[in-house]
């Protein structure tokens, strides 16, 4: 939910294209008002595609796939006025139930606690902008190295980076990860920028390390950095572009640097739910062959980072 494990190199190449969802938040702002028609859990009619074919009996007779998301990460996921559940994730999924003939029923959780959510078969699926890495992949905790559980597979649906942004007219001099050194920063526990935190807090020098505040998510980071508790925040690219955007009518935060780290979302499926993770990429590829992935991607202003087809663990 920030680009949400593992370093990844950085993404100079992406940053021309990526800035266009700066640009467009006009687009993402009236996004929102568009969302709200569909909500999170739209009906849809039976399929008899391929896709659906696919699927697991026992959710073909159920007609709904239950989808673990921290819905606090707008534009990916996030509660519109009304209490609906919007966002780039929400309509992705709409648009693979409708391919695969079964209602996506989103349902809120802490970041950190999905994959043992689908471990426990609370859920089907996580869907929260989550980063699909090695060490997800295989189970292993990005910090210590140990294996700490199954791993899950992932479809990959997306890229995006993540960006370190500061009170707007007020950058204290941080362009980069290591002019955060003596600083504090506030994060989303769990996710990559947590991880980046931590790992560039161990290359400071002097006893200056970074003072690293995490919360459940990242709307309690944000309202931190506007308060002045914190020096910085950091996030995926389109969130902190959101977040520069709209809060406090664009007048509250600045993206500072450059994005780092792009890596491919995933939509997480728990080890041995072969027949449904092959379901859901065979609805991802049918959804960007026949335009309506592209449809959404363009809705939200975020084209840089699709993707062109659905991979599964192309993560690294």
């Amino acid at each position: 939910m920030t680009a949400r494990t593992t370093r990844r190199t950085a993404a100079k190449s992406r940053i021309a294209a990526v800035g266009a969802i700066a640009v467009a938040g006009t687009m993402l702002l009236t996004a929102c008002g568009d969302q709200t028609k569909s909500g999170s859990n739209s009906s849809t009619k039976t399929s008899g595609t391929a896709a659906a074919d696919l699927l697991p009996r026992e959710i073909k007779a159920k007609g709904v796939i239950r989808v673990g998301s921290d819905i606090a990460y707008p534009p990916v996921e996030f509660k519109d006025k009304s209490g609906r559940t919007v966002g780039i994730d929400p309509d992705v999924g709409a648009a693979l139930g409708k391919e695969l003939g079964v209602t996506f029923q989103f349902e809120n959780g802490t970041f950190d606690t999905l994959i043992t959510g689908l471990r426990s078969k609370r859920y089907d699926l996580a869907m929260s902008s989550m980063t699909d890495t090695k060490d997800r992949q295989q189970g292993i905790d990005s910090e210590t190295k140990k294996k700490v559980g199954e791993g899950v597979d992932f479809v990959d649906y997306f890229t995006a980076g993540v960006s370190i942004y500061t009170r707007k007219g007020d950058d204290q001099g941080i362009k980069t990860w290591a002019d955060l050194c003596g600083k504090k920063i506030a994060v989303q526990r769990g996710t990559v920028s947590h991880n980046l935190a931590k790992a560039e807090s161990k290359k400071c020098t002097g006893g200056k390390k970074i003072a690293i505040e995490t919360f459940d998510n990242d709307l309690e980071a944000q309202t931190r950095l506007r308060s002045g508790g914190a020096d910085a925040g950091s996030s995926d690219f389109p969130v902190a572009a959101y977040a520069v955007k709209t809060s406090g009518g664009g007048k509250d935060f600045q993206i500072v640097g450059e994005q780092v780290e792009a890596a491919p979302y995933g939509i997480a499926v728990a080890k041995g739910n072969d027949q449904l993770a092959k379901a859901v990429q065979a609805a991802l590829d049918a959804i960007i062959k026949n335009g309506e992935y592209g449809k959404i991607i363009s809705k939200w202003g975020v084209e840089a980072g699709a993707v062109t087809e659905a991979k599964l663990n192309g993560g690294s």
